[in-house]
């Protein structure tokens, strides 16, 4: 083989390789959990996905096969989902706040893991993105990987303590 060939070929293992460890940085530097249904027989399934951003942490949820309407999504404290999602345990709070919705309340006046809603349409499916400051993906106080994502039977109306969402229907660890 010519030099000029093995010049070439070297380049092309080169672009391959940083193209892959790109890749698998960029897969590295983000959570997802994957939520399912908390009942056997509905067909409720979504991701979310949190990707740290310049302004904090990306949430990015999809969900197909839920009910119309608004829902409740939250970060709840604990990485379990059984027991139709009770497993969970309350919201993720490590602050000790009152309930709000953290995007527009913050650190000081919502819990760490009040989301807002989610809308789903009519096709049972519906997206949620938003970013959150200060929210991380390994923290000791507020890190995400480790808690589950729950969505809810009804919509956050952001009332004391919790917000009235109700049953919990789809449930997802964050890795």
């Amino acid at each position: 083989m010519s030099r000029r060939m093995w010049l070439a070929l070297g380049l092309i293992v080169a672009c391959i390789t940083a193209s892959t460890v790109g890749a698998a940085k960029a897969l590295k530097n983000r959570a997802v959990a994957v939520i399912r249904p908390t009942t056997s027989g509905a067909t409720l399934r979504g991701t979310a996905i949190f990707t740290p951003v310049k302004q904090g942490l990306r949430v990015v949820v999809h969900v197909t096969g839920a009910p119309p309407g608004l829902h409740g999504m939250h970060l709840h404290e604990h990485g379990a989902c059984g027991n139709q999602g009770k497993a969970a345990g309350g919201h993720y709070n490590p602050d000790h706040v009152k309930h709000g919705f953290l995007p527009k309340d913050g650190f000081r006046g919502a819990h760490a893991g009040d989301f807002g809603n989610i809308t789903i349409g009519p096709d049972g499916s519906g997206s949620l993105t938003l970013t959150v400051p200060e929210l991380r993906l390994s923290d000791p106080t507020r890190g995400v990987v480790g808690h589950a994502v729950i969505l809810h039977a009804q919509p956050d109306d952001f009332s004391q303590p919790t917000g009235n969402a109700g049953d919990r229907i789809g449930c997802g660890v964050v890795k």
